[in-house]
């Protein structure tokens, strides 16, 4: 047994990528994380603040108070930075009339979302959203002041610094930034967002979803600007019967698109942020709660949910008021901008990464039983120089080993047996960006069953 394992580290070990092969840092990725200004944020929130609410069925016809004024507020501020551009961002409205338990009364929930074309494979998506509507403690009180600066508006507010930043740029893939409408109410907006990108028939690559990102103060008065959360589903919502059994019998519930989607996003963070670190959360949202990325995921589409680190539960959901000597609500006071900076440059590096990468690859497979050599097999992709075979210990959380394949479609591992690692294969460009990771079969495809035919992005 003893050498066994010495001949098996050996085989790992000599699998390792040369340093030419290892996965590269990127200067623009760098300089996307150095043109984010909190200030900008600030002044987004102490805007979005002013409305006074933003409670889905509160006010729309009125310009300084009310859900409608910050919907029009959303559209003028991407409209500006579309201008800045010189015209590269199309800003659209999608919308639907609502009636649902924490909507009584029909009512119109509207999406602002801003529209950055990629200019080598536009219909593959990259999408940022937060959701720009609030509540209070009675989630039916339309009518009581729910500043909503954490929640959510600290995600919108990282939405727009997106936009600002990643304009300035052009990509391969499309981006699109997204203000969302009636997540409160019943995670509405996200429906509405998840309909409208099947209906334009965007390949969506991944979905990064803001919600509840400035506070660095816990509920224990312990303060963390070091660490945000990034929760992602282990096993696909939209996994057919016959797919959970394969996938139950031959492993992948660790290992869905949006897994590792998360982990392509823990590894950008440790590589181009200084002292901040992503703490993957193998759930789909926090215990018992639901955020916007769910009904992207019930549509098939790889998404996450990033969250900061310490919540505090006295700021959200919460009547302004004072309670022996607790304030309560969510006020401006409780958002930490530098803290909301640094997850604005996580989110900005993962859009560039991701849209200056290759499509992730399609078709993998895994070849070996009763085999000394495990077999990995792929489809190319457009826009891919090579490819990059990777693979881990069943109970790591990261992709820990990988041996570079070059152009080739196949690749033998030596002395590497199928039953004891989990594998997969990733994309790489002529400049060096990567994929995320993909696992072999429907249990880890970045591709969902059943879309419509792909359109131009609109």
């Amino acid at each position: 047994m003893r050498a066994l394992s010495i001949a098996l580290a050996g085989a790992i070990l000599a699998s390792a990528p040369a340093a030419a092969q290892t996965v590269e840092e990127q200067a623009l990725l760098h300089q996307l994380a150095a043109e984010v200004r909190p200030e900008r944020m600030r002044a987004d929130i102490q805007a979005l603040v002013g409305f006074g609410t933003r409670h889905t069925m509160s006010e729309t016809t009125s310009d300084i108070r009310g859900i409608g004024a910050a919907r029009r507020w959303a559209q003028r501020e991407f409209e500006a930075i579309g201008r800045d551009c010189g015209g590269c961002l199309a800003v659209v409205t999608p919308s639907d009339t609502v009636t649902a338990a924490r909507v009584p009364t029909p009512t119109e929930v509207v999406n602002v979302v801003a529209i950055q074309r990629g200019t080598g494979d536009p219909n593959r998506v990259i999408i940022i959203s937060g959701h720009i509507d609030s509540r209070v403690t009675d989630v039916m009180n339309f009518t009581a002041d729910a500043p909503g600066a954490n929640d959510d508006a600290s995600g919108v507010a990282a939405v727009l610094e997106a936009a600002r930043v990643l304009s300035k740029h052009s990509f391969d893939a499309t981006l699109v930034f997204a203000a969302l409408s009636g997540e409160e109410q019943g995670l509405l907006g996200g429906k509405i967002l998840a309909d409208y990108a099947q209906a334009q028939g965007w390949r969506v690559e991944a979905n990064l979803n803001n919600d509840i990102v400035g506070n660095s103060e816990g509920q224990s008065g312990v303060r963390d600007t070091t660490r945000v959360r990034v929760f992602s589903e282990g096993t696909k919502t939209v996994e057919t019967e016959a797919q959970e059994e394969r996938r139950r019998y031959n492993g992948g519930e660790v290992d869905s698109s949006s897994r590792n989607l998360a982990r392509f996003v823990d590894g950008l963070a440790d590589r181009y942020l200084a002292n901040f670190d992503v703490e993957m959360i193998y759930r789909t949202d926090r215990y018992g709660r639901g955020g916007d990325q769910v009904e992207m995921l019930r549509h098939g589409f790889p998404a996450v949910r990033i969250s900061e680190g310490a919540e505090n539960y006295d700021r959200q959901h919460q009547d302004l008021r004072t309670e022996n000597g607790v304030e309560y609500g969510d006020t401006i006071e409780g958002v930490d901008f530098d803290y909301l900076g640094q997850v604005a440059r996580l989110n900005i590096v993962a859009m560039g990464a991701l849209a200056n990468a290759p499509a992730s690859p399609l078709g993998v497979t895994i070849e070996g039983a009763v085999k000394p050599d495990t077999t990995v097999k792929w489809r190319a992709v457009p826009g891919a120089a090579g490819y990059r075979v990777w693979w881990r210990s069943t109970t790591a959380p990261q992709w820990t080993h990988s041996r570079w394949a070059g152009s080739a479609t196949e690749l033998v591992l030596p002395g590497i047996v199928i039953d004891d690692f989990f594998f997969g294969v990733s994309a790489v460009s002529d400049d060096g960006y990567e994929s995320p990771v993909v696992f072999p079969g429907p249990a880890g495809s970045f591709v969902s069953v059943g879309d419509p035919a792909p359109r131009p992005a609109q």
